[in-house]
Protein backbone atom coordinates (compact mmCIF):
# COMPACT_ATOMS: atom_id res chain seq x y z
CA UNK A 1 0.00 0.00 0.00
CA UNK A 2 1.64 3.51 -1.01
CA UNK A 3 0.82 6.82 0.91
CA UNK A 4 1.32 10.29 -0.39
CA UNK A 5 3.11 12.52 2.12
CA UNK A 6 1.45 15.95 2.57
CA UNK A 7 3.60 18.93 2.81
CA UNK A 8 4.32 20.14 6.36
CA UNK A 9 4.45 23.64 5.47
CA UNK A 10 1.81 25.31 7.98
CA UNK A 11 0.96 28.84 8.12
CA UNK A 12 1.87 30.77 11.47
CA UNK A 13 -1.18 32.12 12.39
CA UNK A 14 -3.67 28.85 12.41
CA UNK A 15 -4.84 28.17 15.85
CA UNK A 16 -3.17 26.10 18.33
CA UNK A 17 -4.54 23.71 20.85
CA UNK A 18 -4.19 23.15 24.84
CA UNK A 19 -1.08 21.21 23.69
CA UNK A 20 0.28 24.38 21.24
CA UNK A 21 -0.55 22.06 18.06
CA UNK A 22 -2.36 22.80 15.04
CA UNK A 23 -4.77 20.87 13.20
CA UNK A 24 -1.78 20.21 10.46
CA UNK A 25 -0.12 18.07 13.46
CA UNK A 26 -3.79 15.50 13.37
CA UNK A 27 -3.28 14.65 9.82
CA UNK A 28 -1.76 12.12 7.72
CA UNK A 29 -1.34 11.26 4.56
CA UNK A 30 -2.54 11.57 1.45
CA UNK A 31 -5.85 10.22 0.83
CA UNK A 32 -5.90 7.31 -2.71
CA UNK A 33 -9.95 7.05 -1.91
CA UNK A 34 -12.16 7.78 -4.50
CA UNK A 35 -12.87 11.64 -4.73
CA UNK A 36 -16.48 12.50 -2.47
CA UNK A 37 -15.94 9.22 -0.57
CA UNK A 38 -17.57 9.50 2.74
CA UNK A 39 -14.41 8.09 4.43
CA UNK A 40 -13.00 11.11 3.86
CA UNK A 41 -14.92 12.89 5.53
CA UNK A 42 -14.82 10.96 8.37
CA UNK A 43 -11.36 11.58 8.67
CA UNK A 44 -11.45 15.15 8.88
CA UNK A 45 -13.99 14.64 11.82
CA UNK A 46 -11.32 12.35 13.65
CA UNK A 47 -8.68 14.89 12.89
CA UNK A 48 -10.76 18.23 14.23
CA UNK A 49 -12.05 15.71 17.29
CA UNK A 50 -7.89 15.28 18.09
CA UNK A 51 -7.50 18.32 17.90
CA UNK A 52 -9.91 20.20 19.79
CA UNK A 53 -9.45 17.67 22.91
CA UNK A 54 -5.73 18.55 22.53
CA UNK A 55 -4.66 14.58 22.38
CA UNK A 56 -1.51 13.65 22.31
CA UNK A 57 -0.28 12.13 19.25
CA UNK A 58 2.55 9.67 20.53
CA UNK A 59 -0.05 8.32 22.93
CA UNK A 60 -2.39 7.43 20.49
CA UNK A 61 -3.03 3.96 19.28
CA UNK A 62 -4.42 3.82 15.62
CA UNK A 63 -5.77 -0.26 14.07
CA UNK A 64 -7.85 -1.18 11.61
CA UNK A 65 -8.45 -4.09 9.45
CA UNK A 66 -8.83 -5.39 5.78
CA UNK A 67 -10.87 -3.12 3.45
CA UNK A 68 -11.66 0.71 2.45
CA UNK A 69 -12.35 1.96 5.40
CA UNK A 70 -9.43 0.50 7.30
CA UNK A 71 -7.12 2.81 5.14
CA UNK A 72 -8.27 5.47 6.76
CA UNK A 73 -5.93 4.90 9.49
CA UNK A 74 -3.27 6.35 7.98
CA UNK A 75 -4.57 9.69 6.91
CA UNK A 76 -4.82 10.84 10.56
CA UNK A 77 -2.44 11.52 13.76
CA UNK A 78 0.43 10.52 11.54
CA UNK A 79 2.59 10.69 15.24
CA UNK A 80 0.80 7.90 16.61
CA UNK A 81 1.03 4.30 16.56
CA UNK A 82 -0.94 2.18 13.55
CA UNK A 83 -1.75 -1.30 13.28
CA UNK A 84 -3.20 -2.81 9.87
CA UNK A 85 -4.25 -6.37 10.99
CA UNK A 86 -5.66 -8.75 9.03
CA UNK A 87 -9.55 -9.06 7.93
CA UNK A 88 -12.28 -8.83 10.87
CA UNK A 89 -9.33 -9.26 13.45
CA UNK A 90 -8.70 -5.82 14.71
CA UNK A 91 -10.53 -6.26 17.59
CA UNK A 92 -8.31 -8.67 18.96
CA UNK A 93 -5.16 -6.85 18.34
CA UNK A 94 -6.67 -3.78 20.28
CA UNK A 95 -7.32 -6.18 22.65
CA UNK A 96 -3.83 -7.60 23.36
CA UNK A 97 -2.36 -4.09 23.27
CA UNK A 98 -5.16 -2.00 25.79
CA UNK A 99 -4.21 -5.23 28.10
CA UNK A 100 -0.43 -4.50 27.47
CA UNK A 101 -0.41 -0.39 27.71
CA UNK A 102 -3.81 0.92 29.04
CA UNK A 103 -2.78 4.13 29.33
CA UNK A 104 -2.80 4.80 25.75
CA UNK A 105 -5.92 5.80 23.61
CA UNK A 106 -7.11 3.48 21.08
CA UNK A 107 -9.23 4.12 17.95
CA UNK A 108 -10.26 1.34 15.89
CA UNK A 109 -11.87 1.97 12.23
CA UNK A 110 -13.31 -1.02 10.42
CA UNK A 111 -16.15 -1.23 8.00
CA UNK A 112 -19.25 -2.94 7.90
CA UNK A 113 -17.81 -5.55 5.90
CA UNK A 114 -15.04 -5.99 8.31
CA UNK A 115 -17.19 -5.81 11.18
CA UNK A 116 -20.50 -7.46 10.78
CA UNK A 117 -19.56 -10.55 8.56
CA UNK A 118 -15.91 -12.37 9.01
CA UNK A 119 -15.36 -9.93 12.16
CA UNK A 120 -18.63 -10.28 13.71
CA UNK A 121 -17.21 -12.70 16.54
CA UNK A 122 -14.08 -10.06 17.40
CA UNK A 123 -16.57 -6.89 17.71
CA UNK A 124 -19.12 -8.91 19.69
CA UNK A 125 -16.15 -9.77 22.63
CA UNK A 126 -14.95 -6.70 22.25
CA UNK A 127 -18.52 -5.37 23.36
CA UNK A 128 -18.46 -7.80 25.94
CA UNK A 129 -15.65 -7.31 27.51
CA UNK A 130 -16.08 -3.60 27.63
CA UNK A 131 -13.01 -2.94 26.10
CA UNK A 132 -12.06 0.69 26.43
CA UNK A 133 -11.64 2.24 22.69
CA UNK A 134 -13.37 4.06 20.33
CA UNK A 135 -14.76 1.71 17.64
CA UNK A 136 -16.02 3.98 14.57
CA UNK A 137 -17.67 1.82 11.78
CA UNK A 138 -17.90 3.18 8.16
CA UNK A 139 -20.52 1.96 6.97
CA UNK A 140 -21.74 1.86 3.29
CA UNK A 141 -23.23 -1.57 2.91
CA UNK A 142 -20.70 -2.92 0.07
CA UNK A 143 -17.50 -4.53 0.00
CA UNK A 144 -15.80 -1.21 -1.62
CA UNK A 145 -12.28 -2.67 -2.31
CA UNK A 146 -13.20 -6.27 -4.04
CA UNK A 147 -16.36 -4.32 -6.05
CA UNK A 148 -19.06 -3.91 -4.52
CA UNK A 149 -20.55 -6.61 -3.20
CA UNK A 150 -23.62 -6.66 -0.50
CA UNK A 151 -21.95 -6.53 3.10
CA UNK A 152 -23.75 -7.95 5.69
CA UNK A 153 -25.36 -4.36 6.62
CA UNK A 154 -26.97 -4.26 3.42
CA UNK A 155 -31.10 -4.18 3.42
CA UNK A 156 -33.06 -6.60 1.91
CA UNK A 157 -34.29 -5.43 -1.47
CA UNK A 158 -30.75 -3.80 -1.75
CA UNK A 159 -29.44 -4.00 -5.74
CA UNK A 160 -26.12 -4.52 -6.60
CA UNK A 161 -24.54 -2.08 -8.98
CA UNK A 162 -24.95 -5.43 -11.81
CA UNK A 163 -28.71 -5.72 -10.68
CA UNK A 164 -28.62 -8.84 -8.29
CA UNK A 165 -30.85 -8.14 -5.01
CA UNK A 166 -29.96 -8.94 -1.63
CA UNK A 167 -32.62 -10.92 0.06
CA UNK A 168 -30.63 -11.42 3.47
CA UNK A 169 -31.66 -9.40 6.20
CA UNK A 170 -29.45 -7.01 7.84
CA UNK A 171 -27.17 -7.06 10.91
CA UNK A 172 -27.69 -2.73 12.83
CA UNK A 173 -24.43 -3.00 14.52
CA UNK A 174 -26.10 -0.38 16.42
CA UNK A 175 -28.82 -2.40 17.88
CA UNK A 176 -26.19 -5.62 17.98
CA UNK A 177 -24.00 -2.97 20.31
CA UNK A 178 -26.89 -2.93 22.88
CA UNK A 179 -27.89 -6.10 23.12
CA UNK A 180 -24.80 -7.01 24.03
CA UNK A 181 -24.42 -3.87 26.60
CA UNK A 182 -22.71 -1.70 25.22
CA UNK A 183 -21.88 0.98 27.12
CA UNK A 184 -21.69 3.85 24.71
CA UNK A 185 -23.75 3.69 21.31
CA UNK A 186 -24.10 5.85 18.80
CA UNK A 187 -24.76 6.33 15.09
CA UNK A 188 -24.24 9.58 12.69
CA UNK A 189 -23.74 10.24 8.80
CA UNK A 190 -19.92 11.10 7.55
CA UNK A 191 -21.33 15.01 6.28
CA UNK A 192 -22.85 16.12 9.35
CA UNK A 193 -19.56 16.86 10.60
CA UNK A 194 -21.60 19.52 13.49
CA UNK A 195 -23.09 16.13 14.77
CA UNK A 196 -20.36 13.76 14.04
CA UNK A 197 -17.04 15.90 15.92
CA UNK A 198 -18.34 16.23 19.36
CA UNK A 199 -19.48 12.39 19.35
CA UNK A 200 -15.57 10.74 18.29
CA UNK A 201 -15.04 13.64 21.23
CA UNK A 202 -17.36 11.45 23.65
CA UNK A 203 -16.13 8.57 22.60
CA UNK A 204 -12.50 8.84 22.69
CA UNK A 205 -13.46 10.62 26.53
CA UNK A 206 -15.49 7.35 27.59
CA UNK A 207 -14.08 4.80 29.37
CA UNK A 208 -15.07 1.82 28.14
CA UNK A 209 -16.32 0.37 24.39
CA UNK A 210 -17.53 3.09 22.66
CA UNK A 211 -19.60 2.55 19.05
CA UNK A 212 -19.36 5.41 16.31
CA UNK A 213 -21.60 3.89 14.00
CA UNK A 214 -21.21 5.92 10.62
CA UNK A 215 -23.49 5.97 7.05
CA UNK A 216 -20.60 6.71 4.57
CA UNK A 217 -21.99 7.11 1.22
CA UNK A 218 -19.42 5.00 -1.73
CA UNK A 219 -19.57 7.11 -4.56
CA UNK A 220 -17.85 3.70 -6.77
CA UNK A 221 -20.52 1.05 -5.88
CA UNK A 222 -23.98 2.52 -4.48
CA UNK A 223 -23.80 4.73 -7.86
CA UNK A 224 -26.95 3.12 -8.94
CA UNK A 225 -30.77 2.48 -8.98
CA UNK A 226 -32.19 0.69 -6.03
CA UNK A 227 -29.10 0.86 -3.62
CA UNK A 228 -30.44 1.05 -0.09
CA UNK A 229 -27.79 1.90 2.11
CA UNK A 230 -27.13 4.63 -0.02
CA UNK A 231 -29.62 4.80 -0.40
CA UNK A 232 -33.00 2.96 0.72
CA UNK A 233 -34.95 5.29 -1.42
CA UNK A 234 -35.01 5.70 -5.55
CA UNK A 235 -36.27 9.01 -7.50
CA UNK A 236 -37.45 8.36 -10.69
CA UNK A 237 -34.46 8.95 -12.68
CA UNK A 238 -30.51 8.69 -11.66
CA UNK A 239 -27.62 8.60 -13.48
CA UNK A 240 -25.91 6.21 -15.57
CA UNK A 241 -23.42 3.45 -13.01
CA UNK A 242 -19.84 4.29 -13.46
CA UNK A 243 -18.31 2.40 -16.33
CA UNK A 244 -14.87 0.84 -16.70
CA UNK A 245 -12.60 2.04 -13.80
CA UNK A 246 -13.20 5.34 -14.15
CA UNK A 247 -14.41 7.13 -11.23
CA UNK A 248 -15.83 10.54 -11.80
CA UNK A 249 -15.05 13.57 -9.48
CA UNK A 250 -17.78 13.84 -6.69
CA UNK A 251 -18.24 16.72 -4.24
CA UNK A 252 -18.57 16.02 -0.38
CA UNK A 253 -22.03 15.08 0.72
CA UNK A 254 -22.96 16.99 3.68
CA UNK A 255 -26.32 17.30 5.83
CA UNK A 256 -27.18 20.38 8.09
CA UNK A 257 -30.27 20.03 10.27
CA UNK A 258 -31.32 20.45 13.99
CA UNK A 259 -32.59 18.30 17.14
CA UNK A 260 -35.82 16.09 16.17
CA UNK A 261 -35.81 17.00 12.67
CA UNK A 262 -35.77 14.46 9.54
CA UNK A 263 -33.94 14.94 6.22
CA UNK A 264 -33.94 13.52 3.13
CA UNK A 265 -30.14 13.46 2.28
CA UNK A 266 -29.88 12.95 -2.02
CA UNK A 267 -26.74 10.98 -2.20
CA UNK A 268 -24.70 10.99 -5.64
CA UNK A 269 -26.63 8.25 -7.57
CA UNK A 270 -29.91 10.23 -7.18
CA UNK A 271 -31.47 8.05 -4.52
CA UNK A 272 -31.34 9.04 -0.55
CA UNK A 273 -31.94 7.69 2.93
CA UNK A 274 -33.47 10.02 5.18
CA UNK A 275 -31.89 11.03 8.77
CA UNK A 276 -33.32 12.02 11.83
CA UNK A 277 -31.65 13.81 14.73
CA UNK A 278 -32.54 13.03 18.58
CA UNK A 279 -34.22 15.61 20.37
CA UNK A 280 -33.42 17.13 23.58
CA UNK A 281 -36.06 15.19 25.28
CA UNK A 282 -34.37 12.19 24.49
CA UNK A 283 -33.07 9.79 26.96
CA UNK A 284 -29.72 7.84 25.97
CA UNK A 285 -29.52 6.06 29.29
CA UNK A 286 -32.55 3.99 28.93
CA UNK A 287 -31.73 1.10 27.36
CA UNK A 288 -34.92 -0.17 26.33
CA UNK A 289 -36.20 3.11 24.80
CA UNK A 290 -33.69 3.44 23.16
CA UNK A 291 -33.96 0.60 21.07
CA UNK A 292 -37.34 0.91 20.88
CA UNK A 293 -37.32 4.55 19.27
CA UNK A 294 -34.44 3.02 16.95
CA UNK A 295 -36.36 0.40 15.78
CA UNK A 296 -39.51 2.56 15.55
CA UNK A 297 -37.83 4.72 12.93
CA UNK A 298 -36.49 1.90 10.97
CA UNK A 299 -39.91 0.87 10.03
CA UNK A 300 -40.68 4.21 9.07
CA UNK A 301 -37.31 4.03 6.57
CA UNK A 302 -35.44 6.50 9.20
CA UNK A 303 -31.91 6.26 10.66
CA UNK A 304 -31.80 7.74 13.81
CA UNK A 305 -28.33 9.49 14.67
CA UNK A 306 -26.78 11.18 17.61
CA UNK A 307 -25.74 9.54 21.20
CA UNK A 308 -28.35 7.01 21.34
CA UNK A 309 -27.21 5.31 24.18
CA UNK A 310 -24.70 5.92 27.31
CA UNK A 311 -23.80 3.93 30.51
CA UNK A 312 -20.86 5.69 31.67
CA UNK A 313 -20.88 3.75 35.52
CA UNK A 314 -20.32 0.37 33.80
CA UNK A 315 -17.06 -0.79 34.70
CA UNK A 316 -14.16 -1.37 31.90
CA UNK A 317 -11.95 -4.33 30.52
CA UNK A 318 -9.07 -3.53 33.31
CA UNK A 319 -11.57 -2.76 36.03
CA UNK A 320 -13.03 -6.31 35.23
CA UNK A 321 -10.14 -8.06 35.57
CA UNK A 322 -8.28 -6.07 38.31
CA UNK A 323 -5.05 -5.29 36.08
CA UNK A 324 -2.63 -3.25 38.05
CA UNK A 325 -2.33 0.62 36.94
CA UNK A 326 1.06 0.41 35.42
CA UNK A 327 0.99 -0.98 31.51
CA UNK A 328 1.38 -4.58 31.86
CA UNK A 329 4.65 -3.80 29.26
CA UNK A 330 6.13 -1.67 32.19
CA UNK A 331 6.34 -4.50 35.18
CA UNK A 332 9.81 -6.17 35.31
CA UNK A 333 9.59 -10.26 34.61
CA UNK A 334 9.96 -11.12 38.19
CA UNK A 335 6.29 -9.54 38.77
CA UNK A 336 4.90 -11.27 35.83
CA UNK A 337 6.00 -14.76 36.31
CA UNK A 338 4.07 -16.39 39.00
CA UNK A 339 6.87 -18.75 39.50
CA UNK A 340 6.65 -22.57 40.18
CA UNK A 341 4.27 -22.40 43.59
CA UNK A 342 2.32 -20.00 41.55
CA UNK A 343 1.77 -21.93 37.93
CA UNK A 344 0.94 -24.92 40.36
CA UNK A 345 -1.77 -23.03 42.05
CA UNK A 346 -3.44 -21.85 38.40
CA UNK A 347 -3.54 -25.21 37.09
CA UNK A 348 -5.27 -26.92 40.28
CA UNK A 349 -8.01 -24.84 39.00
CA UNK A 350 -8.24 -26.70 35.95
CA UNK A 351 -8.23 -30.65 37.49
Amino acid sequence: MTFIAKPKVAHPSLPRNSLGLTRRDYEGALSTLCAGCGHDSITAAIVEASWAIGLEPQNLVKLSGIGCSSKTTAYFVSGGHGFNSVHGRMPAIAMGANAANRKLQYIGVSGDGDTLSIGLGQFCHAIRRNLNMLYIIENNGVYGLTKGQFSASADIGTKAKKGETNFQPPIDPVLLAMTLGASFVARSFSGDKQQLVPLIQAGLKHEGFALIDVLSPCVTFNDHEGSTKSYAYTREHYEPAVHADFIPLEREITADYKEGEALPVVLHDGSRIVLRKLDSAYDPTDRTGAAGQIQERMRAGEYLTGLLYVEPSQNEFHQVNGTPDAPLNSLPYEVLSPGSKGLEKVLARYR
